[in-house]
Parts: structure tokens; sequence; C-alpha cells
């Protein structure tokens, strides 16, 4: 373990479009690990959850005040030294820079556009609607080299993604 990681406990950001796994793997994630979990879809304004909802997609001046939610989860996590995770779609760098920070690590669950779109077919408990989908994948920016990350690909079962996350958390130090 390196001694940034033994000062502090990591917050995951677990990002994605919707459809990705988001929820699934950081629950999973929450409960092997013992850790908090925070979905970031409970963060939102009802105004957001209404928008997604008949199919308009999210700008920019949407998402800023429920990023800053989820910044302050976060900031009180690492501030307290205690590990967690928050789901958050987390698609453009300007939106993974507010909610940065030293012990906060992004695991990007990423798959091809038809293996999402199935999920999202399937999900019968969302408000995000599928015609939403390809709004998403267009905002998504990629991870840049100088991000801390973990970029896993959701083609696995949930228990492989969630084995091979907490492998590469290890490799990192945590």
């Amino acid at each position: 373990m390196t001694e940034k990681a033994a000062q502090k406990n990591p917050v995951l950001v677990v990002m994605g479009v919707s459809g990705s796994g988001k929820s699934t793997v950081g629950g999973m994630i929450a409960g092997a690990m013992g850790w908090d979990l925070q979905e970031g879809d409970d963060l939102h304004p009802q105004a957001n959850i209404e928008k997604m909802a008949t199919g308009h997609p999210l700008n920019d001046d949407d998402r800023w005040p429920w990023l800053d939610k989820i910044a302050q989860w976060i900031t009180q996590h690492t501030d307290a030294g205690q590990p967690g995770i928050v789901t958050c779609s987390a698609l453009k760098r300007s939106y993974r820079d507010i909610l940065r920070g030293e012990n906060v690590v992004f695991v990007h669950l990423a798959g091809s556009r038809d293996q999402i779109g199935q999920r999202l077919t399937a999900r019968l408990d969302h408000y995000m609607p599928p015609s939403l989908l390809d709004s998403q994948i267009s905002t998504l920016e990629p991870i840049d080299p100088d991000e801390q990350a973990i970029i896993i690909d959701v083609g696995g079962s949930p228990v492989e993604i969630v084995e091979e996350i907490l492998r590469r958390l290890e490799e990192l130090g945590y």
C-alpha cells in the first residue's frame, strides 16, 4: 500500500452512461468492503428527474448543482478518512474535475452501445428512458491519462467486474 493510500481510504466514483451497471457494481463493492454507498441519482433535484423521465437530456446547467451535492458527499468522506462509493455518470472531464480529490478513484464502466442499450431496454425500474443513451454516449469524454481511474469492460458478469475492480484497486495501493 502506498503511503498516500495508507493515510486515507478511497472514495470510488463508479461512473459511466446510464445502463452501464453503476448501481449494481457499486452496491456489490460496498457490500463486499463494508463501505458507505451513495446512489448519485438520489441526489438529483426533482426537476432533473422529471426532465429525464420525459425524454429530455440534462444540460450542464442542470448538472452543476447535482455534481456539487456529490462533491460534498465525497469531501465529507475523504476529510474523515472514510471509504465510500458514489455512483455518478461523470460523463465530462469538467464534471470529474468537480469530484476529483487525492483519494478519489474513478471506476469507468465501459461497454458498447449495443451492450448498454440492451441493458437499458431490459431495465424496468428507472426513470431514464433508453432514448437518452445516444445523448449520454455523445457527451461522454474519455478518461485522460492524468486522471486516477480504472476502466472496466462491462462484458463480464457483475461478480467478475467487481473482482477486477478490487484487484485493480489493490494494484493502485488501496
